[in-house]
């Protein structure tokens, strides 16, 4: 198989041996396929040894195969490198091929065991052997060929570039290049060029074009003009000097002759070739077919003036070359060219002009900001001297406000002392003239009848403090006998009142223990009219429900219990995915009663009790399947390692689903309770809050009812003194999760709530929020301090309240709005 390889020096037709290295082939092909080889650059180039390419990046260092590593050699005895053009994967080192290859210019058979062959050349080699030299520096003689991938022009950066300045400088390199132009002797001509010869020049204006002005439509008079565009015209002046095109005959050529002339000619070739084409108008023009056609491709490819001058003369030995090159110029006649101005936008400077304007747009912007700044800071200062102004007038008001108080008190206390002495002076003096009319003999009367009186009030004041002490003693003695009898009677109260509970209790626990037998003997037959196939031993048979009720009355053993020893946990677990409703939903009760009891819940977890109660909430709708399974995970999340795995098993997200779709406040309830149980596990609070469950318990909120609002405020509280915990261990930091899930509001709303169990949990999960500066702000915005300084106060719990009045002592966020709302606590 064969395929051409366009490099950057031409096009280079290969023979590829897929049969003999099918992996190598395989690797090669499809990279040409794909482009990969389009335009490669042979990096190394060695004379008479190998030339090498395929590293896109031109380094030698790059490169890969279609499988993104390297493969192995392949190896074979009957491919050798016994001829020129052979092509051979290059490696580092043995099994380590990518995209390199090589090809040989000679024989080399030290290669042999070393290298992959797996093609050779079998045209366009000598276009390899031509070589791009520097006249200017003929130490530099194998430049590369660049072209530019947007706009097709050729370059060779690796070439020497001198500014000309004036037309001496410009002869000087003229004629310095002509020295260096290699020349021999041949039969026809004593100094024959064995070259082509190509001078360069490259010329650059920049233009600046203006935009027209554009008028204003408001305001004729107004004009701005749009900035300009700077460009930048590019033109070249290529002089070239072709060889002659030679008879080896006649010209007399061996040796390394001879391959000059084969490149001179096969180059000359290529030049007719691309003229006929364009000439012919056809689709295709063979410009890589020599180095010569690709640098020249911009003079003949009709964009440019072009002026050929072919040299012949009149000895008619020469006809036949007179004629080819009479033809070849008349072909060249036929190509019409058409001029065109190479513009382009001169980036460089209009970046720097656009930087220039970003920086005055960025020092404006930072002059405004800081003026702004500024601004602010000013307003904040007037308004804070505003209100310490205001302040200030306010407290000396109020000082001249207490002070005219006072004097207006004092006044008042004045004249009515002036106005007591007043009257008592007009009694006195309506008493001195009532003595003055009196008698002396009216006076001893008086004075007897004033002593009798004395006396009278003395024997009756005697009497009356006999009576008092007498009455004292007869007091105390019937008080202590009332205390004695109220004691007595409250005591006979509370026995009444707690015998009644008891029987209340009694009467509950039989009427449960006889739900119990019955739903355990309703299992039993569910079990004994099991699925069918199942046969029990007589070990396994269930005994009369007789029997049952009376060993659960006499208390020998629960008949949940009894029946778990009896039938086996795992076929109770098994009727958990039973068909019949009735069975599943018993099935389900029994588990839940089970899981009540704490030596149970390890078993029914080992037994795969927690994923069938997962699975229930996840697949059946109804109602007091999910229920009961719901109470059943909630006593299964009282134990640690239960917890864990209910959240390893998604069961977060299924209560959080379960409390969404639910109406039933028991319901609720249970899962409430269930989530609240995880709450109290310090590891599980990031899943508790990423999985939703904190959403979920305020979710349930909704309810209203008191024991689902009691089980959403004990999940708050436990989860909140995990937080509390975790942030003084140094585990975690940030503001509270529940915060961050808008609970605040909630929590400030129900701090003192009617229900006790509700009020106690929210009190604490307030106490455990506050302990941390962070939270401190957003509970002042939320009003949770005004709950604090209340729970500091009227708490009925002592280490609540020394709780709350601590937290509100320790924080200085807390004290400083105390302070400035003037709160005594």
């Amino acid at each position: 198989m064969s395929v051409t390889l366009h490099t950057n020096l031409g096009d280079i037709k290969c023979e590829i041996f897929c049969d003999e290295v099918p992996k190598g082939a395989e690797n090669f092909l499809a990279l040409c396929a794909s482009g990969y080889y389009d335009g490669t650059i042979f990096h190394r180039n060695i004379k008479g040894f190998m030339i090498q390419g395929g590293d896109p990046t031109g380094t030698g260092k790059g490169g890969t195969s279609i499988w993104a590593k390297k493969f192995n050699d392949e190896i074979r005895d009957s491919l050798k490198h016994n001829a020129r053009g052979m092509l051979s994967m290059a490696n580092s080192g043995p099994n380590t091929n990518g995209s390199q290859f090589f090809i040989t210019y000679a024989k080399q058979p030290h290669l042999n065991g070393l290298y992959t062959i797996f093609g050779k050349v079998i045209h366009g080699f000598e276009l390899y052997m031509e070589t791009i030299q520097d006249l200017l520096d003929p130490s530099n003689d194998n430049i590369a060929i660049v072209e530019d991938p947007k706009t097709g022009d050729v370059s060779l950066p690796g070439a020497t570039h001198v500014e000309i300045r004036n037309q001496q400088n410009f002869l000087e390199l003229l004629h310095l290049g002509e020295t260096h132009r290699v020349a021999a002797n041949t039969k026809l001509n004593t100094e024959s060029s064995r070259s082509h010869a190509i001078l360069m020049v490259h010329v650059k204006r920049s233009v600046v074009e203006h935009e027209d002005s554009v008028s204003n439509d408001t305001d004729n008079s107004s004009h701005f003009v749009r900035p300009s565009k700077p460009l930048v015209r590019r033109s070249k002046l290529v002089l070239v000097d072709l060889a002659g095109s030679e008879r080896v005959h006649k010209s007399g050529s061996e040796g390394h002759m001879l391959e000059e002339a084969k490149s001179i000619n096969l180059s000359l070739s290529a030049l007719g070739k691309c003229i006929n084409a364009i000439a012919e108008n056809s689709p295709h023009v063979p410009l890589r077919d020599s180095k010569l056609t690709r640098l020249l491709r911009d003079s003949f490819g009709g964009t440019a003036r072009t002026s050929l001058i072919v040299t012949i003369g009149p000895s008619p030995r020469h006809r036949g070359e007179t004629t080819s090159t009479i033809l070849f110029g008349q072909r060249a006649m036929k190509v019409e060219n058409m001029l065109k101005i190479k513009e382009e936008f001169d980036y460089k400077s209009l970046s720097k002009k656009l930087e220039v304007q970003l920086d005055k747009v960025i020092a404006e912007n930072e002059r405004q900001l800081k003026a702004f700044d500024d601004d602010v800071e000013r307003i904040n200062q007037q308004a804070q001297n505003r209100i310490s102004e205001v302040e200030k007038n306010f407290a000396e008001a109020l000082e001249k406000e207490k002070l005219k108080c006072q004097m207006e008190y004092m006044e008042s206390v004045k004249k009515l002392e002036e106005k007591l002495i007043s009257n008592q002076r007009e009694n006195g003096k309506r008493n001195g003239e009532v003595n003055g009319v009196v008698t002396a003999s009216e006076l001893a009367k008086l004075k007897e009848s004033l002593g009798e009186e004395i006396k009278l009030r003395k024997a009756a004041e005697e009497e009356v403090s006999k009576l008092k002490s007498q009455s004292t003693l007869k007091t105390r003695s019937g008080e202590g006998e009332d205390a004695g009898i109220s004691r007595l009677q409250k005591l006979l109260e509370d026995e009444a009142l707690q015998k009644k509970k008891l029987e209340e209790e009694v009467t509950i626990l039989r009427s449960q223990l006889v739900q119990l037998t019955f739903e355990a003997d309703q299992m039993r037959r569910c079990l004994d009219r099991g699925a069918p196939g199942n046969s029990y031993s007589d070990t396994d048979s269930l005994p009369s429900r007789h029997s049952q009720a009376r060993e659960s009355v006499n208390g020998q053993k629960a008949p949940f219990a009894t029946l778990c020893e009896q039938v086996g946990l795992q076929k109770i677990l098994q009727l958990l995915e039973s068909d019949d409703a009735n069975i599943r939903i018993h099935a389900v009760k029994v588990v839940a009663n089970l899981a009540a009891e704490e030596a149970n819940q390890e078993k029914i977890v080992e037994a795969g009790g927690l994923a069938s109660l997962l699975m229930l909430l996840r697949s059946y709708e109804d109602e007091t399947v999910r229920r009961v399974a719901a109470g059943a995970i909630a006593n299964l999340a009282m134990n640690e390692v239960s917890q864990q795995l209910i959240v390893d098993q998604g069961g977060i997200s299924l209560l959080s689903l379960t409390a969404a779709d639910a109406e039933d406040p028991q319901t609720l309830r249970m899962v409430a309770g269930a989530i609240a149980n995880l709450c109290g596990n310090d590891k599980l609070q990031a899943r508790l809050w990423s999985d939703g469950g904190i959403k979920a318990l305020l979710g349930m909120v909704r309810c209203g009812h008191p024991d689902v609002l009691a089980q959403v405020a004990r999940g708050i509280a436990n989860f909140a003194k995990c937080e509390s915990r975790a942030t003084t261990q140094g585990v975690k930091s940030g503001r509270s999760l529940l915060i961050e899930d808008g609970a605040l509001p909630w929590i400030v709303q129900h701090a003192n709530d009617e229900a006790a169990p509700i009020r106690r949990h929210i009190e604490l999960a307030l106490c455990h929020l506050a302990q941390h500066e962070v939270n401190a702000k957003e509970m002042i915005s939320g009003g949770a301090l005004w709950e604090l300084v209340r729970i500091s106060k009227e708490c009925s719990r002592e280490d609540i309240r020394s709780l709350a009045h601590r937290t509100l002592s320790s924080s200085p966020v807390f004290r400083s709005e105390i302070r400035r709302l003037g709160i005594h606590f």
